[in-house]
């Protein structure tokens, strides 16, 4: 059987991101058109439709190391911070942009939080799972 882990991430997220935007829960707030995604970048994405393939990626990040957090995720998608003549220093990526998402794939059914000891977090829930699953199978067909 075909899973998230056996097609290449980068086509997987796009094809999930489709899949998202059939979602009703998963709306783009207001203010995505001018908000950056880190102190990092210098500039808001390009792309109109990122909010549903940042979506899609944080809820792939979600299956692979799950229990994970808004804190984990903002290491995750930080980068380099350009500072002029100066070496550049790593900046973490945006915690609302990242909490919104999360709070947008729960309402969604895809995650659920989840607290087992030291290791809380949100976790991918099987509708979730199948969601990843049969669209990596789908890539893996070729039937998309």
């Amino acid at each position: 059987m075909v899973t998230a882990f056996d097609v290449h991430p980068e086509d997987l997220i796009v094809k999930t991101a489709e899949a998202l935007k059939k979602e009703e829960a998963i709306t783009p707030p207001v203010w995505v058109l001018f908000v950056k995604t880190g102190n990092h970048k210098e500039r808001p994405p390009i792309e109109q439709d990122w909010w549903y393939t940042r979506a899609a990626a944080v809820l792939r990040t979600v299956y692979i190391r799950g229990p994970i957090g808004v804190s984990k995720l903002r290491n995750k998608y930080g980068g380099n911070k350009k500072r002029g003549v100066m070496p550049r220093h790593f900046r973490r990526g945006s915690g609302s942009v990242l909490r919104k998402c999360l709070q947008q794939l729960q309402n969604a059914g895809l995650v659920q939080y989840h607290e087992k000891g030291v290791r809380k977090g949100r976790i991918i829930t099987p509708k979730g799972k199948s969601l990843l699953d049969n669209t990596a199978k789908s890539l893996e067909n070729g039937t998309i």
